[in-house]
């Protein structure tokens, strides 16, 4: 009960002070290219008069958007990264906010074998031990951090001749593994936005390794003075509210929770 009353006076002394220039915030492809930012944003700006200009790239970038002061506040999903951008002094007040999965995808004939298979080490010793293609983000994004850490957690080394580091958004990347019929990693939420379009099937979910969770943190105002810190403030008040966190709950993609807030237990 304290967390959710301190919370909503936070929001609400935060919120009331704060109004008018825009807040920029970098994200990661995944909140938009599911869709979530479309629908809970314009209920922030409504409530606070506030705009916000959305960049969404991939964390990597986010984070060093932020450590340059270019945008007031980040929404990634890269833990230990995150935790070394407040450690060096780059932002402040990082909140968890809420969480979803990773899946690997592939092509429908399933030449790996790694269907309904929960250990996802497992199939990852079977994509690479077939040589079956596999597409990566490799674009320093949370989602090619995390891969990166399971091929090093199998004790792998992917090979050039079955495997595809393109830089690309997860939009791109699922479309050209559909392309190439190739296996690949993606956050849930882009894949269930995007999988009425694609013949990939979706082979591998549950493993506690493919837990995706996403913080907020604002950029520090003593490093770049002239950033929005209170909008960046407000908005984070906000996401961590209880208005917020129950809209990351019911956001639904074809009746399916995208995301599952963590700020507070509501």
């Amino acid at each position: 009960m304290n967390k959710i009353f301190f919370s909503f006076l936070f929001y609400i002394f935060v919120v009331g002070l704060v109004k008018g220039e825009p807040i920029k915030l970098a994200t990661t492809t995944s909140t938009e290219n599911s869709g979530l930012l479309k629908v809970i944003i314009p209920y922030f700006e409504k409530r606070t008069g506030n705009v916000v200009h959305v960049l969404a790239v991939g964390t990597g970038q986010a984070l060093r958007m932020g450590q340059d002061g270019n945008v007031d506040v980040v929404l990634v999903h890269a833990p230990k990264e995150e935790m070394r951008f407040v450690d060096a002094g780059y932002g402040l007040n990082r909140r968890s906010i809420m969480f979803n999965d990773f899946v690997i995808v592939g092509p429908d004939n399933d030449p790996a074998k790694i269907q309904g298979q929960h250990d996802v080490l497992e199939s990852l010793h079977n994509i690479a031990h077939g040589k079956y293609l596999f597409v990566s983000r490799g674009d320093d994004s949370g989602t090619h951090k995390k891969e990166v850490h399971l091929w090093k957690k199998a004790k792998l080394k992917p090979d050039l001749s079955w495997y595809r580091e393109v830089g690309q958004g997860m939009g791109r990347v699922l479309q050209m593994a559909n392309e190439l019929n190739a296996y690949t990693i993606t956050d849930r939420g882009t894949w269930l936005v995007m999988r009425s379009k694609l013949s990939l099937k979706l082979y591998v979910e549950g493993d506690s390794l493919l837990f995706n969770p996403y913080s907020v943190i604002a950029v520090n105002p003593e490093r770049y003075p002239t950033i929005n810190y209170l909008g960046a403030m407000s908005l984070i008040a906000w996401l961590t509210s209880v208005e917020g966190q129950n809209l990351i709950k019911n956001f639904r993609m074809k009746g399916q929770p995208l995301f599952f807030p963590t700020a507070i237990n509501n």
